[in-house]
């Protein structure tokens, strides 16, 4: 299968372009929303995401980069950041700034909470403090199973 195969709804990772890297951002617009989870199982994922790339088509400010954050802030929800090229109506538009560092991971899920702890570990490697945590799924399980890689990439505010 090709990237451009329909089968595909994400596009294919590049490890190398967000591995050990730190990236500033200035005025990043995101659109933000929530999704409900169950113990950081996430329930809704899927249509949430579905629903405001459609709504970011329609006002022709999809970012074909695709960034999707989410920050997991409870286990009962997280909120998640969709980056955008411009506002669009009805949605909650956020401006992010700030310096990050990020790693990449790859792997099943449940290696999150070490991937965390590593994380960790590779920003005090760097004398740096962490602000916040947010995490990259760059594409859906069903592409990182046709792809046959699950990468998670940890973005660090610092």
């Amino acid at each position: 299968m090709k990237e451009g195969d329909t089968n595909f709804c994400c596009p294919k990772f590049n490890p190398k372009k967000w591995n050990n890297k730190k990236i500033t951002w200035k005025d990043k617009l995101f659109v933000k929303d929530k999704v409900f989870s169950f113990f950081h199982i996430p329930l809704n994922f899927n249509s949430v995401i579905t629903q405001n790339i459609k709504r970011l088509k329609a006002a022709k400010a999809y970012d074909k980069e695709r960034i999707v954050l989410s920050d997991e802030k409870s286990p009962f929800y997280s909120n998640v950041y969709i980056s955008a090229k411009k506002p669009i109506k009805r949605a909650l538009d956020i401006k992010v700034s700030g310096t990050f560092l990020t790693k990449v991971f790859e792997g099943p899920r449940k290696n999150m909470k070490q991937w965390v702890e590593q994380m960790k570990e590779y920003v005090k490697t760097q004398n740096k403090e962490i602000k916040n945590l947010y995490f990259y799924h760059p594409t859906c399980p069903k592409c990182s199973k046709k792809y046959g890689k699950n990468y998670v990439t940890i973005f660090a505010e610092i």
